[in-house]
């Protein structure tokens, strides 16, 4: 084998994630594909978005002119690399679609399975 992380993985060196916990993949695990060869393969397992009714919201933001994802995700979430907490919440797979429209209603949520404060 002459991939030296493919090595490490297979040694049990690596963890089967190595992504941040404010990353998306974080809790996404690994699978591997063993190729006719032998080669072992580690790749990042499909992660699907979960839908939104999964969030208990806490309170609405109305999209200004010209805002960004990443500086609402550090307003509301603390984290400008969260942005994606706020795709989930509001079932966007891109990015952008959130903040394109002036007035759009973007959910603020508490992370996935939270049951919110008023029993959601």
């Amino acid at each position: 084998m002459n991939d030296p992380v493919q090595a490490l993985f297979q040694a049990g060196v690596l963890k089967t994630t190595d992504f941040p916990p404010n990353s998306r993949y974080h809790d996404v695990p690994t699978r591997q594909l063993v190729r006719p060869d032998g080669t072992v393969v580690v790749y990042l397992a499909r992660r699907f978005v979960p839908p939104p009714e999964r969030f208990a919201l806490l309170q609405e933001h109305s999209v200004a002119q010209g805002e960004r994802l990443d500086r609402l995700a550090a307003r509301y979430l603390g984290d400008p690399e969260r942005f994606w907490s706020l795709c989930d919440a509001n079932g966007a797979i891109r990015p952008d679609e959130l903040v394109e429209t002036v007035g759009r209603r973007l959910r603020i949520t508490l992370p996935e399975g939270i049951p919110g404060p008023f029993g959601d």
